[in-house]
């Protein structure tokens, strides 16, 4: 029981934790500070988190994962459009 409150606790920390980054990205398109990389990693790092967590049936991993992943794939996705496709049409 402790250590599902635990997880659940951590969870709530990491979502809100990465949100108002993503939320910020979102809504200003601006990504001049923030490293490619960065959000690749995080985004793949989030993926194998998704997919331990449901090896392990561990509830709390995978959907921290799924949410966190599912934001860094968009402000990677941003970034991209920012620093690549957005740059050739100016």
């Amino acid at each position: 029981m402790l250590i599902d409150i635990i997880g659940y606790a951590a969870a709530i920390c990491m979502v809100f934790g990465y949100l108002p980054q993503a939320i910020y990205t979102i809504r200003t398109r601006d990504t001049d500070s923030i490293a490619l990389p960065t959000f690749l990693l995080m985004f793949l790092g989030s993926v194998f988190f998704v997919i331990q967590g449901f090896m392990l049936g561990n509830v709390p991993l995978w959907i921290t994962n799924l949410i966190t992943g599912t934001s860094s794939a968009i402000v990677f996705g941003i970034k991209m459009y920012n620093d690549y496709f957005k740059k050739k049409k100016d």
